[in-house]
């Protein structure tokens, strides 16, 4: 629904490439643009993002992976009721 699920393009033994297509094109947009923001700016994402590229994980990757944790956290939000807090693992 949100256009963030991976889609492969694989044949047989053949593997094709892999993307992120389907959903609402518009939604991805807004979805991809607040996770560029996100990546930098959010202290609970921005250790996420740094990780996955010192893992040397490819920009576009990083952030579709921030993308799928703001759907998760706004899908969690929803489903409680309650304001989104940060809490740090010990």
């Amino acid at each position: 629904m949100t256009g963030l699920a991976p889609v492969s393009r694989d044949s047989g033994a053949m593997r094709g490439r892999r993307m992120i297509a389907g959903g609402r094109r518009a939604l991805r947009h807004v979805l991809f643009q607040a996770a560029l923001a996100a990546a930098c700016h959010n202290p609970a994402l921005r250790p996420i993002a740094r990780r996955l590229k010192e893992k040397g994980k490819p920009h576009k990757l990083v952030i579709i992976a921030i993308a799928r944790r703001l759907v998760t956290i706004a899908n969690a939000v929803l489903k409680s009721g309650t304001a989104w807090q940060h809490r740090a693992c010990p």
